[in-house]
C-alpha cells in the first residue's frame, strides 16, 4: 500500500456531522482501519451571538452538512463509509469520491500545521490572529497541548474575558500586557 491518502468529502443528513464522525472513528478502531482513514474533521468556525442582551462566544458548523475525510480509496472503504448512518454519500459523480483539490484543501485549512508543543506558556502575552477575536492582546491562562488550545485573558467590552482558542489562531507577543490600574488618573 504505497497509495498516499486524500482529502474527500462526505455529505451527511443535518444534524448528523458529529454523530457521522463519531460512528467513523468508532469504525476505524474496530476493523483496524488507521492505515486506511487517517483524518475526519468537521470544519468549526468561532463566533459572538448575542442572546438576551447577552453576547457569548461560540463555536458554529462552518459547512453544515459536511464531514471531511482524509482516506485511500477503495471499494472495501468506500462501502464502510456510505453504510454509515448519517451518511448520504461521497461529493462527487454518481456519488464516487473525488479528491479535493490542493487550493480547496489549503482554503478549508485541512492541513494546517499545529504549533509544536510547549511553544507556549501561562502567562505569556500573545495576539488573536485569527476568528472573531482577531486583533486582540490577551494573556494565557491555561494551555491543553493535548488539544492544541489554550484559555486566554483579554478585555471584551470593557471586562475581562477568557476564551479558549486553538494554537493557531494566536500568537506570542514579545511585550507584556499593558496593566491597568483604575485608581490612577490621568
Amino acid at each position: 500500500m504505497n497509495e498516499q491518502p486524500k482529502w474527500y468529502i462526505l455529505h451527511t443528513y443535518s444534524g448528523y456531522e458529529a454523530m457521522v464522525k463519531d460512528s467513523l472513528e468508532k469504525l476505524i478502531e474496530n476493523n483496524n482501519l488507521g492505515d486506511y482513514i487517517v483524518d475526519l474533521k468537521i470544519p468549526m468556525e468561532q463566533v459572538i451571538e448575542e442572546k438576551n442582551g447577552k453576547k457569548k462566544l461560540v463555536e458554529r458548523k462552518l459547512l453544515p452538512c459536511y464531514v471531511f475525510i482524509k482516506m485511500i480509496y477503495t471499494n472495501q472503504i468506500w462501502y464502510y463509509v456510505t453504510s454509515t448512518r448519517g451518511v448520504t454519500g461521497f461529493c462527487g459523480p454518481q456519488g464516487r469520491p473525488i479528491p479535493m483539490k490542493p487550493d480547496e484543501i489549503r482554503k478549508m485549512r485541512l492541513e494546517e500545521q499545529t504549533v509544536v508543543e510547549g511553544t507556549f506558556k501561562v502567562g505569556d502575552t500573545v495576539s488573536i490572529e485569527d476568528g472573531p477575536l482577531k486583533g486582540f492582546l490577551g494573556t494565557i491562562k491555561e494551555i491543553n497541548d493535548s488539544a492544541k488550545k489554550a484559555k486566554i485573558s483579554t478585555t471584551m467590552f470593557g471586562r475581562e474575558t477568557d476564551v479558549e482558542v486553538e494554537y493557531t489562531q494566536i500568537e506570542k507577543v514579545d511585550a507584556p500586557m499593558p496593566e491597568t490600574n483604575p485608581d490612577e488618573v490621568e
